[in-house]
């Protein structure tokens, strides 16, 4: 990934070195404009982020557009099947083409001067330009794009970094979900009033859940860990784990998690950015629903409900709860130092039909008010790192290791 990084200023390192051992990060680290600029270079420009789903480009000409702070990037299925990525911008004067985020083109054509590219990017025609000019080099820039069980993701550095170990771990890990071939019953866009790395933190920890959660602390034990489980409570993942491990170990390759609590995520010591695991449901319920019970048909290789609940997350913008009938699924794009766009999608199997399968308003409500709390939590927490008061406190090991995992990893990502 060094392609896409340039030296890390002198104040820049200055203040990545004051982040103390087992505390949070300093004010300056969610606030600063050059060190998000360099965040840009180094993570978001450096790696592999999670674009979309195939199913949203089932057909040749059908497009995803999105924008990864300042830049625009197109997601085009080819007239070969394959899935393309580009910067979406004209190689004329720089026009953006793709404007709505996701449609249909029989050709790209740029809406100001009218040149025209192909559905592979080659420059077809360049209306008003003088004899000679080379339209061979004047194609669309392309951008590293691969297709991981369903997921698709792209890479903006000039030499991609090694894709293969995700490539199997979440083809293994997904491939019982079906999200390859899934719809997709519902979309979200949120803007969050608060840096990126606030939104992940809070991702890696359930301290929060009891006071801010209350539906999802119904369905899930994370707030659980070894130091306070009681017998009683111990008994109940027990028997959750009982429950799903034959049929869990039937159709899927990934972890059990099965102790409480959140699994380990990242591995900064490894370098390891992504992550699969499943982790059983509390008794009375079978999939992530206000109620526990089902909101949609089984989807993909499964031929009952007690599976649990499949996560993927993958640094720095991807994460998924699926469970038997859906899969609720997060994508992150940064938008400035104090604000980031979330995406949340909610799919189904491809099979399923609105008001006959499922109905939204069973469906949405669970993730929904979660996402929502979880916004707004860090909405909050921006004002107040953002105070002249704010000192950061320590960590606490039993419950926010992750915490202190994703900021080691950040670092070493800074520093690289």
């Amino acid at each position: 990934m060094t392609d896409t990084r340039t030296h890390l200023a002198p104040e820049l390192a200055a203040l990545l070195a004051t982040r103390q051992d087992g505390h949070g990060m300093p004010r300056g680290f969610y606030q600063t404009e050059a060190l998000y600029a360099a965040e840009m270079r180094r993570i978001w420009q450096g790696g592999w982020l999670f674009a979309g789903f195939g199913i949203e480009l089932p057909n040749p000409g059908d497009y995803i557009a999105f924008s990864v702070d300042s830049t625009p990037v197109l997601l085009l299925r080819g007239d070969d099947g394959a899935v393309r990525a580009f910067h979406n911008v004209c190689r004329h004067r720089g026009t953006q083409l793709c404007r709505a985020d996701k449609g249909h083109v029989r050709s790209v054509v740029c809406p100001y001067h009218a040149w025209s590219y192909a559905r592979n990017g080659e420059l077809r025609s360049c209306n008003g330009m003088d004899e000679g000019v080379d339209k061979s080099q004047l194609g669309l820039k392309a951008i590293h794009a691969t297709e991981v069980a369903g997921l698709i993701y792209v890479s903006l550095a000039e030499r991609a970094p090694d894709v293969e170990g995700l490539r199997r771990d979440f083809a293994a890990s997904a491939a019982p979900q079906g999200l390859d071939r899934a719809r997709i019953a519902h979309v979200v866009d949120y803007e969050v009033e608060a840096n990126w790395k606030l939104v992940w933190e809070n991702n890696r920890e359930c301290l929060h859940c009891i006071p801010c959660h209350p539906q999802y602390v119904k369905a899930n034990f994370d707030v659980v860990d070894e130091h306070n489980v009681s017998p009683a409570m111990q008994q109940r993942i027990d028997a959750a784990t009982a429950r799903i491990a034959p049929k869990w170990q039937q159709v899927s390759e990934s972890v059990l998690h099965a102790q409480g609590g959140l699994a380990t995520f990242p591995d900064p010591e490894r370098g390891r950015w992504f992550a699969s695991s499943r982790t059983p449901l509390a008794e009375g319920f079978v999939t992530e629903s206000m109620d526990g019970t089902r909101v949609a048909p089984l989807m993909g290789d499964y031929d009952s409900e007690d599976v649990g609940v499949l996560r993927l997350r993958s640094l720095p913008n991807f994460w998924v709860h699926a469970s038997c009938d859906h899969a609720v699924a997060a994508r992150m794009l940064p938008a400035g130092p104090r604000k980031t766009v979330m995406r949340g999608y909610w799919l189904v199997d491809a099979k399923a039909k609105e008001g006959e399968d499922y109905q939204l308003d069973r469906m949405l409500p669970f993730w929904n008010l979660t996402n929502e709390q979880d916004w707004n939590i860090c909405k909050w927490q921006q004002k107040g790192v953002d105070s002249i008061g704010y000192v950061p406190g320590p960590l606490s090991s039993r419950f926010e290791y992750n915490v202190d995992a994703f900021i080691r990893w950040y670092l070493g990502q800074m520093h690289t």
